[in-house]
């Protein structure tokens, strides 16, 4: 037994000290490890993967990428199921719900952090802490253009509790969808925001009728106003966005899905003056599979996604240098068409604090549904 648990000991030992070796190892230096591994396998959030696939597959010959597009929801559940399976089927998790990966799956050790060693002085400490931040995402409120060519129709998130808007605003079901229970959570963070905001709006200070705060009234009254809920982002973009509507709704979705207008038919844009704000910003966030079958891939994919040494980031970060997200790297240039990240009006989340809300914001959501 003995001779057992110090060849345990030193397995272990060993295995630490060969993650710290790919750890610090160049792109160059994990290329003939990863093309000896051959395959390498991502669970993404984002379908944009699928181009990513196509990119990293040409810049490496000999390992073949398989990119699984699930939302951050569908990821979590199924990350937790694998591990008490006592099984590792992704190398590569591609993530956002910072603040459930973190308890979660990071805190569990089901998940773990990387940095490639290239671009950690491109980044801020909490962009590379306690997760590596690829990028900023969005859950904001956005309206078609071609309908309201002077702006959107709203300067205020209260205007979407009034009459006018009944059963015109639209948004994926906070329930099913963890980032736009992150946005819910968040209003309620921001309730004095609000309480301001609603003030601003009516010209009296705000009757919570009950609720504990401005953010839980605005929720309330937002559902009582016959709030629209669908399934996916693409639902909420093509109700909201698609082109030679007369009046059409208005709703929550993600800023960077303006790069699909062309291609679907679409003319969505951000309300990016709406007050207090017009919705969220958050990591999203890239992390390898503890026990990772490929774990010099894995490194390498990571080290992919986080873009080349140009000013755009390359073929790797090429999906994603779109108006609407926001690189997490100091050196990659913004995008022309986007609202400069210091003049985005979205409130940026606190992780800790969205996980110490939200329980209770989807126990208020249920009631109302």
């Amino acid at each position: 037994m003995t001779h057992f648990k110090w060849t345990l000991a030193a397995c272990l030992m060993a295995s630490t000290a060969a993650a710290q070796d790919l750890n610090t190892m160049t792109a160059e230096d994990l290329l003939p490890m990863a093309q000896t591994e051959g395959s390498v396998i991502v669970y993404s959030f984002t379908s944009r993967i699928a181009r990513v696939e196509e990119a990293f597959e040409a810049a490496y010959p000999g390992i073949d990428m398989q990119g699984f597009d699930m939302s951050s929801t569908e990821q979590i559940a199924r990350l937790k199921a694998e591990a008490q399976a006592g099984t590792v089927n992704a190398d590569v998790v591609y993530i956002s719900d910072a603040a459930v990966v973190i308890p979660e799956l990071l805190n569990a050790g089901i998940i773990e952090t990387y940095v490639p060693p290239r671009v950690a002085g491109l980044l801020d400490a909490g962009e590379t802490s306690p997760l590596l931040a690829q990028r900023l995402s969005t859950k904001v409120l956005m309206y078609a253009e071609d309908a309201y060519p002077d702006g959107a129709p709203v300067d205020s998130l209260w205007d979407l509790t009034r009459e006018e808007w009944k059963g015109r605003v639209v948004m994926v079901d906070p329930l099913q969808r963890g980032d736009y229970l992150d946005l819910m959570t968040e209003i309620v963070l921001q309730s004095d925001a609000m309480a301001a905001a609603y003030e601003a709006e009516f010209g009296m200070p705000i009757d919570l009728g009950g609720a504990a705060n401005a953010g839980q009234k605005f929720i309330t009254d937002l559902f009582a106003n016959d709030l629209i809920l669908v399934g996916s982002t693409d639902d909420v973009n093509a109700a909201v966005g698609k082109t030679g509507q007369t009046n059409p709704p208005i709703g929550f979705t993600t800023y960077s899905d303006r790069r699909d207008n062309e291609d679907e038919g679409w003319a969505l844009q951000v309300a990016n003056d709406v007050a207090p704000a017009p919705g969220i910003i958050f990591p999203a966030v890239v992390a390898l599979a503890t026990g990772a079958k490929n774990p010099a891939a894995a490194r390498l994919t990571i080290d992919f996604l986080m873009g080349d040494d140009s000013d755009t980031g390359g073929d790797g970060f090429k999906p994603f240098y779109v108006a609407g997200d926001y690189a997490t790297r100091s050196d990659i240039v913004p995008h022309p068409d986007a609202i400069p990240l210091a003049d985005f009006n979205a409130w940026s989340i606190d992780p800790a604090k969205t996980a110490a809300a939200r329980a209770a914001v989807g126990d208020l959501v249920l009631t109302l549904q």
